[in-house]
């Protein structure tokens, strides 16, 4: 019956497609001049770069396997090959009775030189700090933005994460001047402005499984109020140890297969992965007037937290209704107006009722035969953590850009 690991906040965007193509402007923006936006103008999503399970390292490989319904989800990592975890009994200590979940090629590879990063930093760094560094300067690529261009900006970040596993913190011996910096999570936005010379806002949220929603949240509300003219937007999430699995068998709450069966009769569990998705944005004026190419755009969102529930981590009907209807008025749209839903559906026989009876609350009564479909990226990668929310985004960005919904795994029987 758990859902979700900690009390999270819970985000809600409404995406719509925008047909803009042409030449990006490389002139520097240094805050001056700076406009307050309307509050309900749209958003440009004008790029976006990802690293997700099953050897995924672009959107076009993110979007064949979501066309070709492929699952991503494999054996647990090499890099947990020595702590012999695995055991099916769930009461056995220490163990993880799932041996499957959803993985990223190469967490440890990562070019510090040309960061320039010394060898001895980066091996105090947690992998989500290098990861969001090569994925975030591939999305500025894919902009056609040279990231030494937005030195001295006031270019934004806003990165979700849900802690670091990497160092030993409880080794005194450890602490070398570096591992403090390279495992806090405050860093992992800031080394990306360090890095390229950002001088708008950085921030690390964590609001659990949400966490690069709310992200995603705060950077479009920090470019309407000028806050920044550019925001780069995501989440990270790499389980340098198998601490999740372990506490997870512990409660029960994982599918033995490893696979979120998102809204499925079948549903047994939370499948755990890892990823990192960086979306660069602009209010859609900016982008217009710049050249963009825009990707899609975010209309509207909204955040709330479940308040009380069944208990700590239980999910809260009422409160998802609320952020809908709140995410709708903010959009300036009804219900009417949604084709579909890329939902958190975790697998969880208690989270995906809740989950579903919410969204039949605020959809059902003004349709009438007209389906507003359901689904969930989960059941392809597993669920990504503090990356979970910005994987769900960009598959429904390829989804408006391919004219195609993916097919949801593993629902045979909703």
């Amino acid at each position: 019956a758990f859902d979700h690991p900690t009390p999270a906040a819970v985000a809600t965007f409404l995406l719509d497609k925008l047909d803009l193509t042409g030449e990006v402007s490389r002139k520097k923006r240094r805050g001056k001049g700076r406009r307050r936006a309307a509050a309900d103008e749209p958003l440009a999503i004008v790029s976006m770069a990802c690293r997700l399970p099953g050897g995924i390292d672009t959107p076009e490989a993110y979007w064949q396997l979501l066309a070709e319904g492929g699952d991503a989800v494999g054996g647990l990592p090499t890099r947990w090959e020595k702590l012999d975890v695995y055991d099916p009994d769930p009461e056995a200590a220490g163990k993880s009775y799932t041996r499957e979940g959803g993985f990223i090629d190469d967490v440890e590879g990562f070019d510090a030189a040309f960061f320039g990063i010394s060898r001895r930093e980066a091996l105090s760094m947690d992998p989500q700090q290098r990861l969001v560094l090569e994925t975030a300067w591939e999305a500025l690529e894919r902009a056609g933005i040279r990231p030494d261009a937005l030195d001295g900006t006031d270019t934004g970040v806003y990165l979700g994460t849900m802690g670091s596993d990497y160092g030993d913190q409880g080794q005194l011996a450890a602490f070398d001047g570096y591992l403090s910096t390279g495992n806090a999570s405050s860093v992992i936005s800031g080394r990306l402005s360090y890095a390229l010379g950002l001088q708008g806002p950085a921030v690390t949220v964590d609001t659990a499984c949400s966490s690069s929603l709310v992200a995603l949240h705060l950077a479009a509300n920090a470019l309407r109020q000028g806050e920044c003219e550019v925001a780069l937007a995501g989440g990270v999430t790499v389980m340098s140890t198998p601490r999740l699995f372990v506490e997870f068998s512990r409660l029960k709450g994982m599918a033995p297969d490893g696979r979120c069966k998102s809204f499925s009769a079948g549903a047994d569990g939370a499948g755990w992965s890892e990823g990192c998705g960086v979306l660069v944005l602009k209010r859609l004026s900016a982008a217009e007037r710049d050249g963009d190419q825009v990707l899609a755009v975010i209309r509207g969102s909204a955040v709330n937290q479940d308040g009380r529930s069944q208990g700590l981590t239980a999910p809260n009907g009422p409160s998802q209704q609320r952020v809908i209807r709140d995410a709708l008025e903010a959009a300036r749209l009804t219900p009417s107006d949604i084709d579909a839903i890329e939902a958190h559906g975790t697998g969880t026989p208690l989270g995906d009722p809740i989950e579903a009876g919410a969204l039949a609350e605020v959809f059902g009564p003004q349709r009438p035969g007209d389906p507003v479909w359901l689904g969930s990226s989960k059941s392809n990668i597993g669920h990504a953590q503090a990356a979970a929310g910005v994987a769900g985004v960009m598959k429904m960005v390829l989804a408006l850009q391919h004219e195609t919904l993916p097919k949801t795994l593993h629902a045979d029987e909703p």
